[in-house]
């Protein structure tokens, strides 16, 4: 394959080089996506084998905590070396991650190799992105939304199917191992086709902002995780006020710093545009519903509506095609009239409605309630995900696009983060109190142990009854606690200024020339 040309139009490539270049993205996007929808139907059957119920939510957090502390990292490094590179190396540190998952033993051990696995996952999806943001004008971008839609749809139908599959049948582990053929052929797809023009300047790089940027998300997750209404680590326990104080302490010292080098991994001129400011704390919250609240979608298709994990995975399916729906037709109105605003507000409506559903999920809910929900929430996500990323791209100097749009993406996966913790945390903590409230002191004697979902069927009815109300009103609250997060994006939303979207430069020969009158 011959090598692209170089830019043209600003920087901007014309249609069938738009094409190539976007093989290569939609493969390593498809590998990071595919992972995000694949492990979540078969997370009941490995935290089942690997006798770690309790530790479910951390199987999901491993991998957020490292791809969200290390995605800025990446923005900026191909800032500096250029995307192609550090895009592939990417790929090889998240194949690396999955071929050691899939050899786990232990819940120990798989929640330390999925943390290997999210250092690459964090550069996947946000160096794709600001590569469609080098090559594709603001305009343009939701012409072009279908292609990344299909890529996320596509891995998002197969996932929960391949993750429920592979658990039910040859093994979970497979859902990891898929990753590496997966993986070569992205690596190869990007070296014949991820070929961009790229100017190298002097540069330094801010490890130190990095190293402090990881211990203030690492701080604050342990709090979420580990702090809760227990003797030892209580929620203002001096333990996990420790932990939410040296949270802050770091991140404070992150801005210091990053206000002083000379190549900030995240710039704070950036903060100083509104666009920027609001549409990343608008990512910030949404993921927290996104990531903290859906994780736990699975667990109730299984445990208390009674599917497999194959059959959850195709129950899921209403979700992926709200999403589908909204992403693509947002991203088409987008390109026609250049205007934004609108989806994240009707998004985040949409999602809160979704969730007050969801809530309302009982032991006998009929399927149709489940996917009226999903639906909506679906929906919901498509029209405010993507858009966000174009608005910040559009507001900022090119120079900084793989610092800014790493940073929607970090911000989006530390709300996911925060939230799979704190809810998580609320799970655990609403099942032992229905638990206590339906059996007492007797819980141990009645032999529930639910750290092994697969068991509930077993027990006698009296006690599977009771077990399975008690995750379903746990679920409920989750699903709940989520809603009034949701209501704080649907305000943010307003306040994400509109700015016309950048289109190609005219060139000089075919601007219009004014005349002078008769």
């Amino acid at each position: 394959m011959q090598p692209t040309e170089a830019p043209v139009d600003g920087g901007y490539l014309p249609h069938r080089q738009i094409l190539i270049v976007l093989g290569g993205l939609m493969a390593g996007m498809f590998l990071a996506a595919l992972d995000q929808s694949i492990v979540g139907t078969a997370l009941p059957r490995i935290t089942s084998d690997l006798q770690g119920l309790d530790k479910l939510s951390w199987v999901v957090t491993a991998y957020l905590l490292t791809s969200t502390a290390a995605t800025p990292l990446w923005g900026k490094i191909s800032d500096l070396y250029g995307r192609r590179l550090i895009f592939q190396i990417a790929i090889i540190v998240f194949v690396a991650g999955s071929l050691l998952s899939g050899f786990s033993s232990s819940i120990e051990q798989l929640i330390a190799f999925r943390a290997v696995q999210g250092i690459g996952g964090g550069g996947l999806i946000a160096l794709a992105l600001a590569t469609i943001g080098d090559i594709v004008p603001p305009r343009e971008r939701g012409r072009y939304g279908g292609y990344m839609g299909a890529v996320f749809a596509t891995s998002s139908v197969l996932g929960p199917v391949l993750g429920g599959w592979f658990a039910d049948g040859p093994g979970w582990q497979w859902i990891f191992w898929i990753n590496v053929p997966i993986g070569i052929v992205a690596l190869v797809v990007t070296s014949a086709a991820l070929k961009l023009h790229h100017v190298r300047r002097e540069h330094t790089i801010d490890y130190f902002g990095a190293a402090l940027v990881v211990g203030s998300v690492t701080s604050l997750l342990l709090y979420t995780a580990w702090a809760g209404p227990s003797d030892d680590y209580g929620w203002l326990s001096p333990y996990a006020l420790g932990l939410i104080s040296l949270a802050l302490v770091l991140a404070v010292a992150f801005v210091l710093v990053e206000r002083r080098v000379a190549e900030p991994i995240i710039p704070m001129e950036l903060f100083a545009n509104s666009v920027f400011s609001t549409a990343n704390l608008y990512a910030f919250i949404i993921g927290i519903a996104m990531f903290g609240a859906l994780i736990f979608l699975p667990l109730y298709l299984q445990v208390v509506a009674g599917m497999s994990p194959t059959r959850s995975g195709l129950a899921m399916l209403p979700i992926v095609a709200g999403l589908m729906t909204t992403s693509i037709t947002s991203g088409q109105v987008m390109s026609r009239t250049g205007r934004y605003k609108v989806f994240p507000i009707i998004g985040s409506f949409l999602v809160a409605l979704g969730l007050l559903v969801l809530s309302g999920l009982g032991v006998d809910s009929p399927y149709w309630h489940v996917a009226g929900g999903m639906v909506l929430v679906g929906l919901g996500l498509g029209c405010g995900m993507q858009i966000v990323v174009t608005a910040v791209q559009n507001s900022v100097d090119r120079r900084h696009m793989g610092a800014a749009t790493s940073s929607v993406t970090f911000f989006r996966a530390l709300g996911g983060t925060f939230g799979t913790a704190l809810f998580g945390a609320i799970l655990n903590s609403r099942l032992d109190h229905h638990l206590t409230v339906a059996f007492g002191s007797a819980v141990a004697d009645a032999g529930i142990d639910t750290s092994d979902t697969s068991k509930i069927a077993s027990l006698p009815p009296p006690v599977r009854d009771k077990v399975i109300e008690a995750f379903s009103s746990s679920l409920s609250e989750v699903f709940l606690a989520a809603l009034p997060i949701v209501a704080i994006a649907f305000v943010v939303s307003f306040f994400i200024k509109e700015n016309r979207l950048k289109d190609r430069p005219v060139p000089v020969d075919e601007q219009p020339v004014e005349t002078a009158a008769p």
